[in-house]
């Protein structure tokens, strides 16, 4: 059976898909084989001294980012509202640094009591004046995507979701954080 091709919209979305993916198992692999230099006749060393040891490349494991999507269990749970949050923060009405720094401490008590769901209400946005205006967002809830990226507990966050309309709906987040190891 003959493949067809991918068209330019399709193949950016399978682009974009494939960047996404991560391996559940990493698989190690062996660097191939440096070719050994023989020497000229006329020199007599061992052959022990000819060959390098390769020593092995030293990467930093891969950053651990929120999942887009849980398993069934997780997204059923947080669709029915069945999901109670561990803890809460409220953050609307808060200057920006202030958000930031009670976010800050909030993810730290949380990964220190080993909290499994972290509920964090950033405020609803304030509602457009007429039909065609763009749908805006709160100031907290623009920027609080780059602090959970860049916070000190980012590797512990499992996954960012909408609340559930009893736990704020547009106004909260869902964070699952990950068991300790």
């Amino acid at each position: 059976m003959a493949r067809r091709r991918l068209s330019p919209e399709e193949e950016a979305l399978w682009q974009a898909l494939s960047r996404t993916v991560r391996p559940m198992h990493r698989v190690r692999r062996a660097a191939p084989p440096a070719p050994v230099e023989t020497p000229a006749p006329s020199t007599a060393l061992p052959a022990s001294w000819l060959t390098k040891p390769v020593a092995p490349a030293a990467s930093a494991p891969p950053a651990r980012t929120p999942a887009a999507v849980l398993d069934t269990g997780w997204e059923r749970r947080i669709r029915s509202g069945a999901v109670s949050p561990d803890m809460s923060i409220d953050l609307h009405g808060h200057t920006l640094a202030m958000a930031h720094a009670r976010l800050h401490q909030a993810l730290g008590d949380a990964v220190a009591r080993d909290v499994r769901v972290l509920l964090v209400v950033t405020g609803k946005p304030p509602k457009t004046k007429g039909l065609n205006d763009p749908p805006q967002r709160g100031a907290i809830r623009a920027e609080i995507g780059h602090w959970l990226e860049t916070s000190p507990f980012a590797d512990r966050i499992a996954s960012v979701r909408i609340a559930h309309p009893r736990h704020g709906g547009d106004g909260a987040l869902y964070l699952i954080l990950r068991r300790r190891k």
